[in-house]
């Protein structure tokens, strides 16, 4: 009897773990939702970044999109907040401990809905999070209705057409001065992880507007948020490469073909304009290039701004740099010399 063959070793990261470090449940998700395509590529993301999954801090909303936290790296933090609330609780675990890494996974009705002011103050106040809306179109937790995100002409499976001006995201963000701001369809992996990796490296708000087909209720003709669509339609105005700060090999980056941005941890990104004319340093030109695409009914995707090197929320607010999650009470608690000062200085 031929004894059977070891088991190959797997293969690790810098940090010395496998690929299986980084999964997590099995999906509940309906098969093929393009929410768990983007699972797999945070999957590949954290594992071929490094990130020691003790320091990453999943936050989450309601929705599909909210229930893909446990679908990868089971071994970080993670909170599933109430309805569009997942920006505050992000902030407010960033602000007890600054050492975390945020990273949120929410939907377009959580997002563009009832979270839609908190989204808007995480961005003006650059709260660091790598901020991730799956964004399907409609609310596939109560059968399929349009989300904000719908676009207009666009129909259900019934056949009934959306009549509403639809909330774009990527333009909101980069109104609100956010420095980070990109969009990826979940079926094109290769831009998708690129940009993933960019945006977890990026200290600041990093918005990732990812079109993510809903295969049960927004998957069909006449929908402009369905693999065909996106097959057909996808158009990349940028070609991103990211090169982590680790990885010592220089490639030259020819003049005029390629914008080379350096990180604050040292990892540098690579935006290559495919798109002549298309400047990823100006917002107000991406503003301007995404409301015309969205005129002209185009699916624009990449990374449309890049500037690093804003104030971020807890540089403004001043912390120490030992956590306040580790302080004893003792700092922590003000003296009742220090109060009294505080209620005269009010008087």
């Amino acid at each position: 009897m031929t004894p059977p063959e070891p088991p190959r070793p797997q293969k690790s990261n810098r940090l010395g773990l496998p690929l299986e470090a980084y999964k997590g449940g099995k999906s509940t998700l309906c098969l093929g939702c393009g929410h768990d395509a983007i699972t797999a590529s945070l999957v590949r993301v954290l594992w071929e970044s490094g990130i020691e999954p003790g320091r990453l801090a999943k936050m989450s909303g309601i929705g599909c999109s909210s229930k893909t936290p446990a679908y990868f790296s089971a071994g970080s933090w993670a909170f599933n907040a109430c309805h569009g609330r997942m920006p505050p609780v992000a902030t407010g675990a960033l602000v007890a401990n600054r050492t975390l890494l945020p990273l949120g996974v929410s939907g377009d009705g959580d997002t563009a809905s009832i979270g839609l002011g908190h989204f808007a103050h995480a961005i003006r106040r650059n709260v660091p999070l790598c901020y991730v809306i799956e964004n399907n179109g409609v609310y596939g937790l109560t059968k399929g209705q349009f989300s904000a995100t719908a676009d207009m002409g666009s129909r259900l499976r019934t056949g009934e057409e959306n009549r509403a001006e639809p909330v774009d995201c990527c333009t909101l963000a980069l109104e609100l001065g956010c420095g980070f701001v990109a969009r990826c369809f979940a079926a094109d992996k290769r831009q998708l992880e690129a940009v993933l990796k960019a945006a977890l490296a990026y200290r600041g708000t990093a918005v990732v507007d990812v079109v993510s087909p809903c295969v049960t209720f927004n998957n069909h003709e006449g929908s402009t948020k369905s693999y065909d669509w996106g097959r057909e339609n996808e158009r990349a105005v940028v070609e991103v490469g990211f090169v982590p700060f680790w990885e010592t090999v220089e490639v030259e980056v020819p003049p005029g073909e390629a914008r080379e941005v350096l990180l604050p941890d040292g990892s540098r990104v690579r935006l290559r304009t495919l798109e002549e004319g298309f400047d990823t340093s100006d917002p107000v030109a991406a503003w301007k290039r995404l409301r015309e695409a969205r005129a002209q009914k185009e699916f624009l995707t990449g990374l449309f701004h890049l500037v690093p090197g804003k104030p971020t929320f807890d540089e403004a607010l001043g912390l120490v740099d030992e956590p306040l999650a580790f302080l004893p009470p003792e700092r922590l608690r003000p003296s009742r010399e220090a109060l009294s000062e505080v209620m005269r200085s009010l008087m």
